[in-house]
């Protein structure tokens, strides 16, 4: 039956990230266009649920092409675990930027995968490690 929603779910997904789009570029031209500056950058390095390179590419450039945001990069542990490091120029903290790029997985896994995708079956705890800068 999910292979039946497939195609509205991509449809979904294009109208949910052209939001994104819309709301971000808003805040990026806001901050242009008045005196001072608003951005309060930050970096996370967040786990994904992305189970092939095609997910992750899906994933770093979709948060890529929203303004604001950036993928840095990204890496596969020992154990399998995907994980990305994401900028974003209007949020330091490091949780709330793991909170939106889990959002933007969410949606995009969703979308991606024939049988759907249902967050609330994955394991919420430890979605964003934050990783010390070595000097």
């Amino acid at each position: 039956m999910k292979t039946l929603t497939w195609l509205p779910r991509w449809i979904w997904l294009v109208i949910w990230f052209i939001g994104q789009i819309i709301t971000s570029s808003w805040a990026v031209l806001k901050d242009l266009a008045t005196p001072g500056i608003d951005a309060h950058p930050g970096i996370a390095r967040v786990r994904t649920d992305c189970a092939t390179d095609a997910e992750v590419t899906m994933l770093s450039a979709m948060i890529t092409i929203t303004p604001g945001t950036l993928t840095l990069g990204t890496e596969q542990d020992a154990d399998g675990v995907r994980w990305i490091y994401v900028h974003s120029l209007y949020d330091g903290d490091p949780a709330s930027v793991a909170a939106g790029s889990i959002d933007m997985q969410n949606h995009i896994l969703a979308a991606m995968r024939r049988t759907g995708f249902d967050p609330r079956t994955v394991d919420q705890t430890n979605r964003h490690h934050p990783r010390r800068a070595t000097s």
